[in-house]
């Protein structure tokens, strides 16, 4: 690699300090800053596993730097588990978007969330407080203590009597999958003290809330979802300080759970059209939850008081009979695309959560989980409508429910 390449390679790492700018102009520019100085308009993507280098002392000097702080290496990359530089660019976006200093990506949220697990059991902190209700997949890596983690289950007002000595991780998702429920950062982050706090921002995404600015240490997203948007890229990602970054960092060479270029390509072209997405999307997903609150065949709604794309509702009727009827609405597992979908979580993504602990977390099994895309509203209402059957004209009216923060 040329001198001129590795000192663009450094400018996306560690870009020049600039004026604040709005969130859709970071959209747009993050992780871009530094094409016109090479004459390029779109990112290049850098499907390279190896470099090349003939100075063997310095890059013995700069993989011992690494291995002592987790620092990304000075100069041009090394190898593809230190570091790529089309992952680069979307780190320092997603960072800029989520209001921190770092990000780290990963070939999965839950590759993500395995590594800052690692992380701080690597400190002999193993000890986890969370709040349920989670993702399916992250409640079940608790749960089953497969990293050798060990859960205590507990509300927001009991995370501070939940914390021990040993406690390495307070985890909340807000809103949560899949009931939308919400809970008050700020004060969790307080209840917290000096153990981090990790929020999982999937569903809100840096559009609707950024929790590093209510006191959260790590900002988890399963980037597959709204930070692709588009159903083709699977990612995870984790927005935090330097400090913590530089551990990840480690984990992941030593794990392996890289993202592809690739996919950091695709990443990185999907924030710049975020803000307009999830606005668009949420929009629409509000005036549906509306339709569906007044509809007799709904027993409850629940969208949450952020707003977003996200609406949980549900039936009096079968709701595996809604699944089977829809023909424009997609039911699929996932979510965060341009296009709706729909998914019975008691049966795709929280099925690997205990029965008893997935209805205790309002996890009923007459919920439906719906992710909305960018149709025409009065289509995807005709969709529902019909997969939602007869209306019985007497039948009780559904309950608006909004995640009251707690």
């Amino acid at each position: 690699m040329d001198t001129a390449s590795t000192h663009a390679y450094d400018d996306v790492r560690r870009p020049a300090p600039r004026a604040p700018r709005a969130l859709a102009t970071e959209a747009v520019h993050a992780g871009r800053d530094d094409l016109a100085r090479q004459g390029l308009h779109a990112p290049p993507i850098d499907l390279s596993t190896t470099y090349p280098s003939y100075d063997s002392r310095g890059e013995a000097e700069r993989i011992d730097a690494f291995a002592t702080t987790g620092a990304e290496p000075d100069g041009p990359p090394v190898y593809g588990r230190l570091g790529n530089p089309t992952v680069a660019r979307f780190e320092t976006a997603l960072a800029r978007l989520e209001g921190t200093e770092s990000a780290v990506a990963f070939a999965s949220g839950m590759a993500a969330l395995s590594a800052v697990l690692l992380a701080r059991a690597a400190q002999g902190l193993r000890h986890v407080v969370a709040v349920r209700p989670l993702y399916g997949c992250s409640d079940h890596l608790l749960t089953a203590g497969l990293l050798g983690t060990e859960v205590t289950w507990t509300d927001p007002a009991g995370i501070t009597d939940a914390l021990r000595p040993d406690t390495g991780l307070v985890l909340v998702e807000s809103p949560a999958n899949p009931t939308l429920a919400e809970v008050d950062l700020r004060a969790v982050a307080h209840a917290c003290g000096s153990v981090p706090l990790l929020v999982d921002n999937t569903f809100a995404t840096p559009v609707l809330q950024r929790p590093a600015a209510s006191g959260a240490r790590l900002v988890l997203h399963s980037a597959t979802k709204y930070l692709g948007g588009h159903g083709d890229v699977l990612a995870g990602v984790v927005a935090c300080d330097e400090e913590f970054a530089g551990r990840l960092r480690q984990v992941r060479f030593a794990t392996g759970g890289v993202l592809h270029p690739l996919a950091g390509y695709l990443l990185l072209r999907g924030l710049s059209t975020l803000p307009v997405r999830v606005r668009a999307a949420s929009a629409t997903a509000a005036d549906l939850a509306g339709r569906l609150a007044a509809d007799p065949r709904v027993a409850r709604v629940h969208y949450p008081r952020i707003g977003g794309a996200m609406v949980a509702f549900e039936v009096h009727g079968d709701p595996h009979e809604v699944i089977a009827g829809v023909r424009l609405i997609t039911p699929a597992v996932s979510l965060g695309s341009v296009d709706t979908l729909i998914q019975h979580p008691a049966s795709i993504s929280h099925r690997i959560v205990d029965a008893d602990d997935r209805r205790g977390a309002g996890v009923s099994d007459r919920l439906l989980r719906m992710s909305v895309g960018l149709e025409d509203v009065e289509d995807l209402w005709a969709d529902l409508d019909a997969a939602l059957g007869a209306t019985t004209p007497d039948g009780p009216r559904a309950r608006h429910h909004v995640s009251s923060g707690v």
